[in-house]
């Protein structure tokens, strides 16, 4: 056997040093501009940039009322102030996705719109389950007989419009980032509680504007139903692979105009259905396998970071220029 042509870990190591001493350092540095994504520390940028609008424009709400109301109209769904508090969290949401994973990351975070595909009785839930909470809750209130509250009929279509475009819109930041982040760390169940509990101090301010629904209602059984609500959608939103489609519809349910009123035994109702749900689903929402935890479409996060470090790395081969051409005395 010949000895002398093979080279030991130190003369490689050497040439390799050696090797890349010659090549400048353009490896990106803690102020690199290239794309990261978003991590459990963005959940503090993402709450903070929520509460921050909602409660802003809240206060201008509250403080300058009768001027506000004199140029945009009444406090409610249809005062552009308002919806804005209410888009809040769709803004924060949008805004850490561009800045963390760039124009193709949003437009990744966007396309979660089209996960539809669950099981079928989660389908059935959503189409007709929530119906039935909210009548059984009416029931035990004794507002179940009550008239159809459009006349004509037809009236409720304009009411659903904005049942769907105004509520619905926050759950892009909600459970399109603030979900699966929580995810990452809790186990859904937990994340649920977390997240719900959050949740409904973010609606304090509705409780303190005249012209919202939650202006009649109490805070404590609102918040409760809240919570037990964000338990509810979770383990449907972990079956649609994090599906922003399903938890907009979900929303839409629970502000659906043409449920009779069922204020404060829904809450009671909503609580039972949590318990129930999380029973039956107790070997997904005590464990983090399976949850839902990506931000942008499901596997286009790890491609779209991939492709990132061959851009950085393609850039970082590129050889500066010499000292010479650079002050224009190359020949």
């Amino acid at each position: 056997m010949r000895t002398d042509r093979i080279a030991t870990a130190t003369d490689i190591d050497t040439d390799t040093n050696d090797q890349a001493s010659k090549v400048p350092d353009r490896s990106p540095g803690p102020t690199a501009t290239t794309p990261r994504g978003l991590s459990t520390r963005s959940l503090g940028p993402f709450f903070a940039l929520a509460f921050g609008l909602t409660w802003g424009i809240a206060a201008l709400l509250i403080l300058f009322t009768d001027q506000i109301e004199a140029i945009f109209g009444p406090v409610g769904y249809t005062n552009p102030l308002f919806i804005l508090a209410v888009y809040s969290p769709a803004f924060a949401a949008v805004f850490l996705v561009w800045r963390h994973h760039g124009i193709k990351g949003l437009g990744s975070f966007l396309r979660r719109l089209t996960l539809w595909r669950m099981p079928a009785a989660w389908w059935v839930f959503l189409v007709l389950g929530i119906p039935v909470l909210f009548f059984v809750g009416a029931a035990m209130k004794g507002t179940v007989t009550d008239p159809f509250p459009f006349s004509p009929w037809y009236g409720v279509l304009p009411a659903l419009a904005i049942a769907l475009f105004i509520g619905p819109i926050e759950e892009f930041g909600w459970r399109g980032v603030a979900l699966p982040l929580l995810q990452r760390r809790f186990a859904p169940l937990w994340a649920s509680l977390i997240l719900g509990a959050i949740w409904g101090l973010w609606h304090v301010p509705a409780f303190l504007l005249s012209g919202t629904p939650q202006s009649a209602w109490s805070f404590g059984p609102y918040f409760i139903a809240v919570v037990a609500i964000s338990v509810i959608l979770t383990p449907m939103f972990n079956a649609a692979r994090g599906s922003i489609l399903i938890a907009a519809l979900f929303h839409f349910q629970m502000n659906g105009p043409a449920w009779p009123d069922a204020q404060p035994w829904d809450t009671l109702v909503f609580a039972i259905a949590a318990a129930v749900i999380v029973m039956l689903n107790r070997k997904t929402m005590f464990t983090r396998e399976g949850a839902a935890t990506d931000i942008l479409m499901p596997g286009d996060e790890h491609r779209l970071d991939a492709a990132s470090s061959d851009e950085t790395l393609a850039d970082a081969a590129q050889p500066e220029p010499s000292a010479a051409m650079a002050d224009g005395t190359g020949h």
